[in-house]
């Protein structure tokens, strides 16, 4: 459970009733949740991010408050509602954060939309679908709506349930869900054309292997030469590998506000 938020709110950005909470005060962070979260998905780890920040946490397209529509399922889409939160509540350019589904809808706002982004951060999301294990790609394939009734015992439906505007449109979000992480995809391109600061977070035991998380860094201009004894060739963006951590766990894990929070105060070069 987080604390309660300083405000909340919904805005009206390409036909979604978008819900909106925000904690704190300072620099905006916009901070996405994975697949079949909310905005309570990141736990404690909110209100550390919030101590020295204004974080705005939002609940994507059919995923908590925010009522679904008659429209797929996409990271791409989900990459215009964040830019179009982002000029709605005036931010300039935010930094954002975002964790796996919400990891993408991140990259994909910073990809389609860099002028609304100062810096990026994504947790736990490969830049490609074979960078998936191939167990995960394998359960990707079973997500769909007969899936929603093995889902009830589980939090993720307990937790949509309670505050989803429609919660018997549980299996619907299943089935649009399934479509999605189905569809296959490879951003390298447009990752190694990304200017903005980023910052990489992976777990040692992610859905992702370890050498992916440093070829995603090493399409953003990372590990590719000593930076020098003073740092002069520092690349600008940054990766974090956390230690005994999962794909499930990293938004628990008290590493990830820790290691992303001296990234996002740096200044700006």
């Amino acid at each position: 459970m987080t604390p309660a938020a300083d405000q909340t709110s919904y805005a009206m950005v390409n036909g979604l009733s978008m819900y909106y909470e925000v904690h704190g005060d300072g620099q905006p962070l916009v901070l996405l949740h994975g697949g079949f979260g909310m905005t309570g998905m990141f736990g404690d780890v909110l209100p550390q991010l919030a101590a020295g920040r204004r974080v705005i946490a939002v609940d994507l397209q059919g995923h908590g408050r925010t009522a679904d529509i008659d429209r797929p399922l996409s990271l791409e889409a989900m990459g215009d509602d964040v830019a179009a939160l982002i000029r709605h509540l005036g931010l300039g350019r935010a930094d954002i954060m975002g964790y796996s589904m919400g990891g993408g809808a991140a990259l994909r706002t910073a990809i389609q939309h860099p002028e609304v982004v100062r810096k990026l951060v994504v947790v736990s999301l490969p830049f490609k679908r074979n960078g998936w294990y191939p167990e995960v790609r394998a359960g990707m394939e079973q997500v769909n709506e007969a899936a929603a009734e093995f889902m009830k015992p589980s939090p993720m439906y307990q937790g949509y349930v309670a505050i989803a505007p429609k919660p018997e449109n549980f299996p619907l979000l299943c089935a649009k869900m399934g479509e999605m992480v189905r569809r296959d995809y490879d951003w390298s391109a447009e990752v190694a054309a990304i200017e903005v600061p980023t910052m990489l977070v992976f777990g040692d035991a992610d859905g992702a292997p370890p050498s992916h998380a440093a070829a995603f860094f090493e399409l953003l201009g990372g590990g590719k030469a000593d930076p020098g004894w003073d740092g002069a060739n520092m690349p600008r963006s940054r990766l974090a590998i956390l230690p005994a951590t999962t794909h499930y766990n990293i938004v628990d894990s008290p590493l990830l506000a820790a290691v992303v929070t001296p990234f996002l105060d740096a200044p700006m070069r």
